[in-house]
């Protein structure tokens, strides 16, 4: 057993579990730590999408009630089937476009400079939504997820797209984009979260399956660990975002992604970090 090689896994799982549902992007950090670690092969990337699973456990958990509640109720009252009909509408667009263009975008846009630039851009956009929302130039339409309509839902469906392109934030996408929308600072990042579950799922599974040739028995102790990690750095990082976003807002991420992006710019081009691609 490379002692080692699970030590990456490890805190590659930490990265992940810390960075899959706050506005900063997951995988633009996977992609950087990766870079650090040297942990950029082939089968290094189906790990990092992989260990996405571990982190979405720890949203069904947190979720856990209004989860089983949806289930329970659906066949009877309208408003859990309308929910899960949302979620479904929402994640319908990306299971399209990830086909169609997930291999291009992974060939490549998957390097660091893309993934600092998208950081850099992010930022930005973060801070104008935001400076608008404070200005009341986006009045707040729906304050809970139960209040989405279908076509709410395949707006931010839409908007989660952007997330393909590594650097932009799956989470960030979604927050921010369902707030420009007119949805609640509040659901914006549930139904983010509720949306996650079913794409990064899918994600996952797709990614295991076409790529399991390149796996063995001998990478179970890699990925349980990477998962493991994922699982408990993402339930303590979303039950600290939930408190977080009822007195805060993201102006804080905008700030943090502008000043990494242009980091690790600098770095690569001053030759400091070799950045792997």
């Amino acid at each position: 057993m490379d002692i080692t090689l699970l030590i990456k896994a490890a805190i590659m799982g930490v990265v992940e579990g810390l960075t899959e549902f706050l506005p900063i992007s997951s995988t633009g950090h996977l992609i950087l730590a990766g870079s650090l670690l040297g942990f950029v092969d082939a089968k290094a990337k189906v790990f990092d999408i992989a260990i996405q699973t571990g982190a979405i456990f720890a949203v069904i958990l947190v979720y856990w009630q209004k989860i089983r509640d949806t289930i329970v109720a659906l066949p009877a009252e309208r408003s859990a089937q309308r929910f899960a009909l949302n979620v479904f509408i929402g994640f319908f667009p990306a299971v399209i476009l990830g086909l169609l263009f997930g291999k291009a975008i992974k060939a490549n846009l998957f390097t660091p400079a893309v993934v600092a630039t998208t950081f850099i851009v992010g930022g930005f956009i973060i801070l104008w939504a935001e400076r608008r929302q404070s200005a009341g130039g986006t009045a707040v339409r729906v304050h809970n997820v139960d209040d989405m309509s279908p076509l709410d839902a395949l707006k931010v469906g839409l908007v989660q797209c952007l997330a393909m392109v590594p650097g932009t934030s799956r989470s960030g996408a979604t927050i921010i984009g369902g707030m420009l929308l007119g949805l609640s600072r509040k659901a914006a990042t549930d139904f983010s979260f509720f949306l996650a579950i079913p794409t990064l799922i899918g994600a996952g599974a797709y990614s295991l399956y076409k790529e399991r040739g390149l796996l063995s028995v001998a990478d179970v102790p890699m990925f349980s660990v990477g998962l493991v990690f994922s699982f408990i750095s993402a339930w303590l990082c979303v039950r600290w975002l939930l408190k977080f976003i009822s007195t805060h807002s993201f102006v804080g991420f905008a700030y943090y992604r502008i000043v990494f992006g242009i980091v690790v710019l600098l770095t690569s081009w001053s030759g400091l970090v070799v950045w792997a691609e």
